[in-house]
């Protein structure tokens, strides 16, 4: 008997996987995503994470084709003053090179496993009303591995994970 409820459980995790890998990528995408770590390579091959090893943020997709995206590096300095609109020059050189936070629209390729985000406002401005096209490098229940192949300024690429909000 019991033999039979272990092979019972176990068809009906395969067919919950087999089931979550049918839906389109669009579909699997939707949802809210912790970031994890970004990670940046250079064209020489050198590696940097540019909000460091513990960074903090959100990027959500719905299912209207918006999103919504905020990375903040796990140390931005704090505001002596107590004023956001009081900082140092260095305060805010510090906050501004440790955040991004933008959103818009989305589209989804789903024969090349790509996502193309169109930037409606961001932080940094100069991505207003621009495209980038990320690969979907992993996407599971769970976790989600993005490349977006051209950095600003020719940095290199970047290598984005999250993992699902729950």
């Amino acid at each position: 008997m019991k033999l039979v409820i272990v092979a019972a459980t176990a068809l009906a995790m395969l067919a919950g996987e087999a089931s979550a890998q049918s839906k389109g990528l669009k579909d699997r995408l939707l949802g809210t995503w912790h970031f994890v770590v970004a990670e940046v390579t250079a064209p020489d091959g050198q590696k940097s994470f540019p909000f460091g090893p513990k960074p903090r943020g959100i990027l959500i997709f719905t299912p209207e084709g918006d999103f919504a995206q905020i990375h903040i590096a796990g140390e931005v300095p704090k505001i002596a003053s107590g004023n956001r609109l009081a900082a140092t020059p260095e305060e805010y050189a510090g906050i501004m090179r440790g955040t991004i936070a933008q959103f818009g629209t989305y589209t989804v390729d789903e024969d090349k496993q790509t996502f193309t985000m169109k930037f409606t406002a961001s932080t940094y401005p100069n991505w207003e009303g621009s495209l980038q096209t990320r690969s979907v490098d992993k996407l599971t229940d769970d976790e989600f591995i993005n490349t977006n192949p051209q950095v600003g300024a020719g940095r290199g690429s970047a290598y984005n994970l999250y993992r699902r909000a729950r």
